[in-house]
């Protein structure tokens, strides 16, 4: 099991970016969230074997193409009981 935490910079907020984030999320085995940060940038963490995250995170990008900018990524800890993937609001 692995936790990963993305910051997507770009234009990603105001074009549907969670919304995509969440639907993408779907047809993969993953929990975690996404959200908009005050600083244009939106942030996820997405939970599950490490498989599952990488394919969740391949389509997401192949979702949200043209849009980000560049992404920064690292690995956090894992939160046990976590059961959906959401959209948080900061």
């Amino acid at each position: 099991m692995v936790r990963r935490r993305v910051v997507f910079a770009g234009r990603v907020q105001g074009v549907g970016f969670r919304a995509r984030a969440r639907s993408a999320s779907g047809p993969h085995p993953i929990t975690g969230w996404v959200r908009n940060e005050p600083d244009g940038t939106v942030t996820l963490e997405a939970q599950g074997q490490p498989d599952a995250v990488d394919r969740y995170l391949k389509d997401l990008r192949r979702r949200v193409s043209g849009l980000v900018e560049r992404e920064l990524a690292f690995e956090t800890s894992v939160i046990d009981g976590e059961s959906r993937f959401e959209i948080r609001h900061a």
